[in-house]
């Protein structure tokens, strides 16, 4: 019998503590248990203390989950929610991701102050990013527009476009919507045209590996089909050696037992890119988005991933 709360870590944003709320609220209908039964732990990353530099030149997506996974390996904690897309392909030893929850839109938002979409902005424009794919994805579409870097909280930055320091900028939208905030959008990216980042839009929770107490806590909440998806999207991403220092895109989908994949990598200045679309049975998800990263990389050749360096 659980004597003491579940330890659930996350870091403090308002964004992520969404996240773990959500996780705790579904792990207590799902079990019946009480609030008490919980504890959300809030630890501070150096992601969400480095915030004037790019991820890429300080360490990339580890950056908000090292703390966490520190914690997690001693027993300080039971579980770690994060959101997908931060995640490294690689964890470290004897963690795993162990449940999804079901995803949510993973678009990307446009927002502008005075409206509209990215092929409506005036010529020369500037647009705030924190999010190399999404730089190379502006500038592929329209190389006119000058891309900044953009860091800070939502509310931060949607207070720096309100401000006038940037014609428009992109969050995802997801992330929007769970912070009730989703009409601050005025326009939602096509997923063909702008893929969004792998992972978006789902929550993700780890575990230590062979905790079968946690295990069978997480497993009720686990959604099958996202579970699926992101198999095959982290994948891909495995096979690329995805960090934030890679602009790379791609989204999964699931319909009757199948799993349709789409995937782009691009160099930072939007200009050169190749993609690939893949289906197949959803048993086979892992294997597919692998096997779809390597092609890729292959048809890319080695000089184009240093040049990203």
């Amino acid at each position: 019998m659980q004597m003491k709360p579940y330890r659930i870590g996350t870091r403090g944003s308002p964004l992520a503590l969404a996240q773990a709320y959500e996780t705790r609220d579904r792990l207590m209908a799902a079990h019946d248990l009480p609030e008490s039964a919980f504890e959300i732990v809030v630890l501070s990353t150096k992601g969400d203390r480095i915030t004037d530099r790019p991820l890429a030149e300080i360490g990339g997506k580890g950056l908000f989950t090292e703390e966490l996974e520190e914690q997690l390996g001693d027993g300080r904690l039971d579980l770690a929610v994060h959101s997908s897309k931060d995640m490294p392909t690689v964890l470290p030893e004897g963690l795993g991701i162990v449940a999804y929850l079901e995803r949510e839109d993973p678009r990307d938002a446009f927002i502008s102050g005075a409206g509209g979409a990215l092929e409506e902005l005036p010529q020369n424009a500037v647009v705030g990013s924190s999010s190399l794919r999404r730089q190379a994805l502006i500038r592929r579409l329209r190389p006119d527009i000058s891309v900044i870097t953009f860091r800070g909280l939502v509310d931060t930055r949607l207070r720096k476009l309100a401000e006038g320091e940037v014609h428009a900028t992109m969050l995802a939208y997801a992330g929007l919507k769970r912070l009730g905030k989703a009409e601050v959008a005025t326009h939602l990216m096509d997923p063909e045209s702008f893929p969004p980042a792998l992972g978006q839009g789902a929550i993700c929770i780890e575990a230590r590996v062979g905790d079968e107490r946690i295990r069978d806590l997480l497993a009720p909440i686990d959604h099958a089909e996202t579970h699926s998806a992101l198999s095959c999207e982290r994948a891909f991403l495995g096979a690329l050696d995805g960090s934030c220092r890679t602009p790379i895109a791609g989204h999964a989908t699931l319909s009757n037992g199948q799993i349709s994949f789409y995937g782009m990598i691009l160099t930072p200045d939007g200009a050169t890119f190749h993609e690939i679309r893949v289906e197949g049975p959803e048993a086979d998800a892992a294997a597919l988005g692998g096997d779809a990263g390597a092609e890729v990389r292959g048809r890319a050749g080695a000089k184009f991933f240093e040049s990203w360096v």
